[in-house]
């Protein structure tokens, strides 16, 4: 879910872009400031936020984007790349502690789908052989669904 809501962002940030025929930096830099607000929104690191949003602007006010055909998908392109190298090209995987239980912590903001993704991962395992998939709910912050 919050992959979704930042996708939509993302897409409503471009979209403005897309259809200019030229970029000047105010457009960059406009951009790159919805960009910074849609990732804090969606609960990035700050210092992730700002390296990422240096190294995007610095790529994007080169020569070769401002004078592209078309500077805007060069810059959804650049906003991509980035986004890729800041996610990892590895896939990392679980590493199961070697008396049980493993315990995998999952926290976000409330409605961002946190039971749905622990329930189809605990379904994932169970498929791969892991032979007990317990799922334990806390909410610290609302009183009301604790007592």
């Amino acid at each position: 879910m919050v992959f979704e809501s930042l996708s939509d962002k993302l897409t409503g940030i471009f979209k403005g872009l897309r259809g200019k025929g030229k970029v000047n930096e105010g457009d960059i830099k406009a951009a790159m400031r919805e960009v910074k607000l849609a990732l804090l929104e969606a609960d990035v690191n700050f210092k992730v936020v700002k390296e990422f949003i240096a190294s995007v602007s610095e790529k994007a006010k080169g020569e070769a984007v401002l004078e592209s055909l078309t500077p805007g998908q060069m810059i959804i392109k650049i906003v991509c790349d980035e986004m890729a190298d800041l996610m990892g090209s590895t896939n990392s995987g679980i590493v199961f502690a070697d008396k049980p239980p493993t315990v995998i912590m999952m926290l976000g903001l409330q409605g961002a789908g946190k039971t749905t993704t622990s329930a189809k991962l605990a379904a994932l395992l169970r498929k791969q052989g892991k032979k007990r998939c317990w799922l334990r709910v806390t909410f610290t912050g609302r009183r009301q669904l604790t007592s």
